[in-house]
């Protein structure tokens, strides 16, 4: 049985921290609740509950005071209320254990953590009475499955990548042997499996699922699903000669405990170093205290280097997640630096710091390897963006900020050409934070423009961009014409019907320099989806 103590030492304090402890005796751990704001909540004894997002003191309270009426273990809370002198005082009282989660921490990877570790001890619990022993890593324990099965097995996650096989060969085909050499299924046999219902099954049970071959050059498989707590781990593959007899079968499903049981201590392991690595990022990337000390151990020894921020655009939040991984890795395997390129998800973007030696402004944009970071897969779009040169450690959250600011203009749409380098749309970005403050402002809405903005939307007319292309254009009709792709004459006839409607000093430099600000407000202000600098440092 894992106690508190237990889990919180499976977490690490790099994570999780006793505020305060009860004196009780050790209860029996219960399931991960997580409780958010104004939820209706049923626990069950000893559960470790998530105060999500709550950070009001009374609001903290309440939830203390339920989770002492239904006997649930832990109160896991952020600061402040995590700290807050009435909160800690009341847990004590109430003899629920207070929890604080550390700040960098996402309660998405906290719920991980703790669900692995208490299935983890559940599972070895289980793995303990079946006839597969805990072995010492995943190719002993492909070994030890094939000798069940008789038949050359592969271990893989939920994204159909090899993590282990065991060395038994015979009865192998053309798929295995690709799937061995590449680390990951072939993308035809994936879809053939993906017609056949495989996944979906996989997803939806936890029974031994027979597959006939119908691809050439492959052979049947059975196939066992790996769950652990109602997530979908991976699946061990074997291939068989047919239809495989039932009491072997379900010794060979019996297996999936004990590959559960790695791959949930695997998956705690990558989100401790994740977060660790992304604490250490942020403080670089933000100029925290500690940040020479982080970018020392994270390998920055000598400038200098860009930031690249990536954001990721998909309706589906899972695939988004698994597309800000992927953008991770490759990120950190940017070509020509001598080391891995430390990177992290920081607020839904993905943060890397480059060694800007291999390329110059011009050659970044041209980058095959920028390209590649950016592709579009499937439902997912990613949007690059590089930020300015750094010579040394605290220039690197300018470059954040730069790379944060020229991202903001790719998510809004006022530039469309990805990967973007700030060298090169700085313009735009000063524009953008110049017309983000006056909108706030409401500059917008001060003398004539808004008489125009009114009048286009009422009778269709084009006041407003003939009146932006003419200044812009600073009175050249033919140029302002050729913008709007209009003879000079009508435009002549625009404006002069555009005075009619509203009263505009055009003669004077003052009017032109405001209408000029209140256009820009109209343009880069009011785009959706735009990040701003103090989203990103939020």
């Amino acid at each position: 049985m894992i106690t508190l103590r237990g889990l919180l030492d499976a977490v690490g304090p790099s994570v999780l921290s006793d505020v305060s402890a009860p004196g009780r005796a050790p209860v029996a751990l219960g399931e991960v609740v997580i409780a958010e704001p104004d939820g209706e909540l049923e626990l069950g004894r000893g559960d470790v509950v998530l105060g999500v997002n709550l950070i009001d003191r009374e609001a903290a309270l309440g939830l203390l005071s339920l989770c002492a009426r239904q006997s649930a273990a832990a109160l896991l809370l952020k600061a402040p209320a995590a700290v807050d002198a009435e909160v800690t005082t009341a847990a004590t009282a109430a003899g629920v254990a207070l929890i604080q989660v550390a700040h960098q921490a996402g309660w998405a990877q906290v719920v991980s953590l703790l669900r692995a570790a208490l299935h983890s001890d559940r599972l070895a619990e289980s793995v303990a009475g079946l006839g597969v022993a805990e072995a010492a890593d995943l190719f002993h324990l492909a070994d030890a499955i094939a000798g069940i099965i008789d038949a050359p097995v592969t271990i893989e996650d939920r994204s159909s990548r090899v993590l282990a096989y065991s060395t038994q060969q015979e009865r192998d085909d053309e798929a295995r042997v690709a799937t061995i050499m590449g680390r990951h299924v072939p993308d035809e046999v994936n879809a053939h499996y993906r017609r056949h219902g495989v996944f979906r099954k996989i997803a939806q049970d936890k029974r031994p699922i027979y597959v006939p071959a119908v691809v050439e050059g492959t052979r049947p498989r059975l196939v066992v699903p790996v769950h652990a707590g109602g997530d979908v781990l991976g699946s061990i593959w074997a291939i068989v000669p047919g239809p495989v007899p039932a009491e072997r079968a379900v010794a060979f499903a019996a297996a999936a405990d004990a590959v559960a049981l790695h791959l949930l201590r695997r998956r705690a392991e990558a989100d401790r170093e994740r977060l660790v690595l992304t604490d250490m990022v942020a403080r670089v990337l933000h100029g925290k205290a500690g940040a020479v000390d982080a970018a020392r151990l994270l390998g920055l020894s000598a400038g200098p280097w860009r930031v690249i921020a990536v954001g990721v655009r998909c309706d589906d939040a899972d695939e988004a997640e698994r597309q800000r991984l992927a953008v991770q890795e490759r990120l950190s395997r940017f070509p020509g630096s001598r080391l891995r390129s430390p990177a992290a998800v920081i607020g839904g973007v993905v943060y890397g710091i480059v060694d800007a030696e291999p390329v110059t402004a011009a050659s970044l944009r041209q980058s095959e390897w920028l390209h590649e970071l950016g592709k579009t897969t499937g439902r997912a779009t990613q949007l690059v963006a590089v930020g300015g040169l750094a010579a040394s450690v605290p220039e690197l959250a300018a470059s954040r900020a730069q790379a944060d600011d020229t991202l903001g203009l790719l998510m809004s749409g006022l530039i469309t050409n990805s990967p973007a380098v700030h060298d090169e749309v700085w313009a735009k970005v000063v524009l953008r934070r110049v017309a983000l403050a006056a909108s706030t402002a409401g500059t917008a809405d001060i003398g004539p423009l808004r008489h125009l903005v009114n009048r286009d939307r009422e009778c269709r007319t084009s006041y407003v961009p003939t009146l932006e292309a003419w200044l812009e254009e600073m009175g050249d009709p033919k140029a302002a014409a050729a913008r709007l792709h209009i003879h000079p004459n009508t435009l002549r006839h625009r404006m002069r019907r555009l005075r009619d409607v509203v009263e505009l000093q055009l003669d004077s430099p003052d009017v032109r320099s405001a209408l000029l600000l209140q256009l820009m407000a109209l343009r880069y202000g009011t785009k959706s989806g735009a990040r701003t600098r103090e989203d990103h440092q939020a």
